[in-house]
């Protein structure tokens, strides 16, 4: 901005504020404003995008240190200063008054306004529904079109769609659909970024994007591991210990058949080649994790016949390497 806007304009009076505002209560203020003439919230009323732009550029000023207090200084030589920019007549005339305080080019400074802060209470209802949250992002100012701002967003989907992926479809508060790709094999905490699907600008500008981050349900059976699945898969003791072929669940398909090899310990793992997630960047297996179900009630006979089949098992601790390994 050429510093010579500064005379005429009042920013203390586009905010309403008195000159010894602090910047707390400036900011305090500014929301309030921003809230109130914002772009989304004034939709083709340009008259609020103009005094939107106003009480932006005078909180941009402002809110910074250094500007307010260039601008005070400039403000309190009063309007009657003139100065032209760079390459006009009458240039020297201007660095003779105020010498180098404006930096190079004579008497011209331009600037970059990033809006910072939480501005959560200001835009955080712009989008609803269907899991839209806060807007982040920011305003660069003037000295070029202005980026619209991003929007976070949260959405929850079941296991088999971010094993499989899938297009869902979101709405925001105005009631407008958006269609959301979801990649297979996305995970649980994962952010998706949809290009020019945030704020528009408003003065016409790229738009921002959308940040939607992805939270995954759990499944009752199924569990990922990287592009794998694991399931735990109950197997008795006897098939166990004398080996059985048995079933295993997939995800969304047919069971698969297993060996499982006579002395299998709980927690030996099983693998089934390519029934896991299956993604561009290649496919997982399905993990079958053994473990060994112990019956919980035992009749008489069995328990005898429990106790007889111990009495022939070798006279062995299956703990004692455990233990000696512990002693170190």
């Amino acid at each position: 901005m050429a510093s010579q806007d500064w005379f005429d304009k009042d920013f203390y009076k586009v905010l309403g504020v008195s000159k010894d505002v602090t910047p707390a209560e400036l900011k305090k203020v500014y929301r309030k404003l921003a809230r109130k003439y914002h772009p989304d919230s004034n939709p083709g009323d340009a008259a609020a995008e103009a005094k939107f732009k106003e009480i932006s550029e005078a909180h941009s000023v402002l809110s910074d240190p250094e500007q307010r207090k260039e601008y005070d200084q400039i403000r309190a030589m009063g309007s009657g200063a003139r100065f032209t920019a760079p390459g006009s007549a009458g240039q020297g005339g201007f660095d003779d008054v105020f010498g180098g305080m404006f930096g190079q080019g004579g008497g011209q400074r331009g600037y970059t306004y990033q809006q910072g802060g939480n501005f959560d209470d200001v835009f955080g209802g712009i989008f609803g529904n269907g899991g839209f949250g806060s807007s982040s992002g920011g305003f660069r100012g003037y000295g070029g079109p202005t980026r619209g701002r991003d929007v976070t967003a949260h959405t929850t989907i079941d296991f088999i769609t971010a094993t499989r992926g899938e297009t869902i479809t979101l709405q925001a508060a105005d009631g407008k659909p958006i269609k959301v790709k979801i990649p297979a094999g996305v995970a649980d905490g994962q952010k998706i970024k949809l290009r020019g699907k945030g704020q528009p600008s408003p003065d016409g500008g790229e738009a921002g994007d959308i940040v939607l981050s992805v939270a995954v349900r759990k499944h009752p059976v199924f569990e990922r591991d990287g592009l794998n699945l694991r399931v735990t898969v109950p197997v008795t003791f006897a098939e166990a210990a004398l080996g059985a072929t048995i079933e295993v669940p997939t995800l969304g398909g047919d069971p698969v058949k297993l060996r499982v090899a006579p002395g299998t310990p709980s927690g030996r793992v099983l693998r089934v080649k390519g029934r896991g997630v299956q993604t561009a960047k290649g496919t997982g297996d399905l993990l079958a994790v053994v473990q060994i179900a112990v019956p919980s009630h035992l009749t008489t006979d069995a328990e005898d016949a429990l106790k007889a089949f111990a009495d022939k098992l070798p006279d062995e601790n299956p703990r004692d390497d455990l233990l000696a390994k512990a002693r170190g």
